[in-house]
């Protein structure tokens, strides 16, 4: 077999590995939320207390990320996604054991620094993978990130259906996705720095060229975060619907995110980011619009249906283009990724104050505008030459000894 052929199998075999990881840590994500109720009523914490305390997961991962580059840099790809991939599944267990605020603050503040690191390993190495295989894949990882969400959730509701202890149901659980963590981690490109190469600083801003990039991602995860824990809100309040209607207002959302994310690889390798991007904005505005003048649930339904799809591949796809942006892409993916895991924790409380001070209907109003800077930015995702990345003598690291 020549090298080529092996180093193609590698790359190829790769992709899967990685969706794998991306899998992994949706569950985490799902595992956790669906147990927030108990975790709460545990720690003694009032609502208010819970939502200060659910602010430090973002905190945590916006602290952390810009240290991943030097962990990759120092230990090699595969080892630093292996260790922070492993430390961010076993991290599910703390916020179950804290008996107070403070502790849960601590333990959320872990949880989500090791996620935000682990979030920039396998997405600096998504990137790799599509750059050598010319052709997208970022869209499809982060839709097996969703599918593993929507699996740690049904999980997780299941065992809080039957009143279990959510201790013992996240020592199990991150057991389970430690193992697969672990095990996935064994099949991805093992990149290591060149001997010349200058190790990234232990912290640093993100740089210029991940601002703008990190601009149009920002207001994709605002319309999202917006939507996620507003949507249901929304339909019960302004539209006057059932509870359950609500929840499936929701859960549509969600659905709708997950499937255009696995499809949208497709689409990106057809029309290419830039319009798909520009016309993902549309979709996105539309279904603002749609949501902003609704009269009836199922018109705010299709609204959010359609904010959705228009947002699916924006994250996914800015961190390709943060991959390709300079010649740090680790430090350029942490900075895409600080700015966006920002904007999702700004997103919800910054409805909510709007929401108050004048009209839910005015707050979606502001979600709309800001999806049309989808549509105005779209063309700083403009991809760099993949082709002399993914040539078949490009260098591909053989693991064989």
């Amino acid at each position: 077999m020549s090298n080529v052929v092996y180093e193609e199998r590698e790359v190829k075999r790769s992709r899967y590995a990685v969706a794998a990881v991306f899998a992994v840590h949706g569950a985490v994500t799902g595992s956790f939320a669906t147990r927030v109720p108990w975790i709460q009523d545990h720690a003694g914490v009032s609502p208010g207390q819970l939502g200060i305390a659910l602010a430090f997961p973002a905190l945590g991962a916006s602290v952390a990320m810009p240290l991943a580059g030097s962990v990759s840099h120092r230990f090699g790809a595969r080892n630093a996604l292996r260790a922070l991939i492993a430390l961010w599944t076993l991290s599910l267990v703390l916020p179950s054991l804290a008996p107070n605020l403070l502790t849960l603050c601590l333990a959320l503040f872990t949880y989500g620094a090791t996620a935000g690191m682990a979030d920039v390993a396998m997405n600096a190495l998504g990137v790799e993978v599509e750059n050598r295989l010319g052709r997208s894949i970022m869209s499809g990882l982060h839709g097996m990130w969703s599918a593993g969400a929507l699996v740690g959730s049904a999980a997780g509701t299941l065992a809080a259906h039957l009143g279990s202890d959510a201790r013992l149901h996240h020592v199990l659980a991150a057991a389970v996705l430690t193992v697969a963590g672990v095990l996935s981690c064994q099949w991805v490109l093992d990149l290591q720095p060149a001997e010349d190469e200058e190790p990234p600083p232990r912290f640093a801003l993100p740089p210029r060229s991940a601002l703008l990039i990190g601009a149009i991602g920002f207001c994709a995860v605002f319309a999202e975060g917006a939507s996620l824990d507003w949507s249901a809100v929304y339909l019960r309040e302004q539209l006057e619907t059932s509870a359950g209607l609500a929840a499936a207002c929701t859960t549509g959302f969600t659905l709708t995110m997950a499937i255009a994310r696995i499809a949208g690889d497709k689409v990106v390798d057809r029309f290419g980011a830039v319009r798909t991007v520009r016309a993902s904005g549309v979709f996105a505005v539309l279904g603002g619009l749609l949501i902003v003048v609704a009269e009836h649930p199922a018109v705010a339904m299709t609204g959010f249906a359609l904010m959705g799809l228009g947002i699916a591949v924006v994250v996914p796809l800015c961190f390709a283009a943060a991959g390709r942006s300079g010649s740090n892409p680790s430090l350029a993916i942490a900075g895409v990724a600080t700015i966006t895991y920002t904007s999702g924790l700004v997103a919800p409380s910054a409805i909510g104050m709007l929401a108050q001070a004048t009209s839910l209907m005015v707050s979606f109003a502001l979600v709309t505008l800001l999806s049309c800077g989808i549509v105005a930015f779209a063309r700083v995702l403009r991809p760099g030459d993949r082709a002399a990345i993914s040539r078949p003598d490009a260098a591909v690291p053989d693991p064989r000894p």
